[in-house]
């Protein structure tokens, strides 16, 4: 059963900074909440399209290992990561940036699909992915500043 997280986020600098930010594989530690234990095992990856980014995390007592690949780049407008192996039956990531009121917009759009369906998601996986993309936007937030009394906004829809 396929669910798709969105999220968006102003941010009040511009799309150069905010882009380059993302573009650094390292900078994925600084915006992964501590409980998932996150450890890049390929630093100095050059994002671009075709490259791949492995790591390992830690959820529920249970390790995983995870490769994405990105296959869409386009620098300071959007670029998107897949999982090759993980955690997922799929995951694709698309991350989107705007300018916007002399900000930048960034939006997540995450399709994926979880093992165990509909009711794994409702226990585990939709509650642990909010926790985790409102504290990426929370972060993003302490690091380019923002406009606190504007909501933070994580959606889990399923898809039909």
């Amino acid at each position: 059963m396929p669910f798709r997280l969105e999220t968006r986020l102003w941010l009040p600098a511009p799309i150069d900074r905010v882009f380059a930010f993302f573009a650094d594989a390292s900078n994925l530690e600084t915006l992964t909440p501590s409980f998932l234990h996150f450890r890049l095992l390929s630093p100095g990856v050059e994002m671009r399209r075709g490259a791949t980014i492995d790591y390992r995390l830690r959820l529920h007592g249970m390790p995983f290992r995870w490769r994405s690949e990105i296959t869409a780049w386009e620098p300071e407008s959007r670029f998107r990561d897949e999982q090759r192996r993980g955690p997922y039956r799929y995951w694709r990531h698309s991350h989107l940036f705007r300018t916007e009121r002399d900000g930048t917009i960034v939006e997540d759009g995450v399709d994926y699909e979880v093992p165990g369906g509909y009711v794994v998601h409702q226990l585990l996986v939709g509650p642990d992915l909010i926790r985790i993309f409102t504290y990426r936007q929370e972060r993003l937030r302490e690091i380019f500043g923002g406009d606190a009394h504007e909501p933070i906004r994580v959606v889990i829809q399923r898809k039909l």
